[in-house]
């Protein structure tokens, strides 16, 4: 055999049995690196829809009900205030209560100054809080809001704020993402995703991670 053929077989040999290693330790591996960069993607989906929950937390404050206007939402953060009391002198001083130094006053704080600290938003960062990291450019949370009648017929308001596995795990492996959807809805009856609060029943504002 020629051997110019006999090195271009060996090298064809070679460059299949490193592709088969190849495949086979990622079959090993992948399972591990989907769990590594699932964390890291639900960490960031995460501290975004906190955010979220503290905006609408604050807009309840000040409506009296939550909102499903994205619009509505990021404005109110950007260019409204929230109303706070502080007091003035101790109750417990007989004497300043007596001579009427002891009083409680209003102030005025900006929402973007406050519902976020220590941390400090920039605007584009605000107007960013709906889009749904690691998903498709403008893929934004599923943000619903409702008056909720509860069995005592108390009317209350509730929100909620989604980021499905399928919208920020797409561009991983389909199978173990599939996986994850029926392990979530199957094994562990949580939302197949990222999710805070709801509209069908009042959870104080919960995490489905917390």
């Amino acid at each position: 055999m020629n051997k110019w053929l006999k090195i271009t077989l060996l090298t064809v040999f070679t460059a299949a049995v490193l592709v088969l290693a190849w495949i086979l330790f990622r079959q090993i591996m992948d399972p591990q690196e989907y769990q590594r960069e699932l964390k890291v993607r639900e960490a960031a989906v995460v501290e975004r829809i906190v955010d979220i929950r503290s905006a609408e937390q604050a807009f309840k404050q000040k409506n009296q009900r939550y909102t499903a206007d994205w619009d509505s939402l990021i404005n109110f953060v950007l260019s409204d205030s929230l109303v706070y009391e502080r007091q003035i002198g101790s109750k417990d001083d007989s004497v300043a209560v007596a001579r009427g130094l002891v009083r409680t006053e209003q102030f005025t704080r900006a929402v973007r100054d406050t519902i976020f600290a220590p941390r400090k938003l920039s605007a584009e960062q605000i107007r960013n809080m709906k889009f749904i990291p690691y998903a498709d450019q403008g893929t934004q949370y599923i943000l619903n809001a409702a008056m909720l009648t509860t069995e005592s017929k108390v009317v209350v308001p509730v929100f909620e704020a989604k980021a499905p596995y399928k919208l920020f795990m797409a561009d991983l492996d389909q199978q173990e993402l599939i996986n994850l959807i029926d392990a979530s809805k199957n094994v562990y009856h949580k939302y197949p995703g990222i999710a805070v609060g709801a509209i069908d029943r009042a959870t104080n504002d919960a995490g489905n991670w917390e």
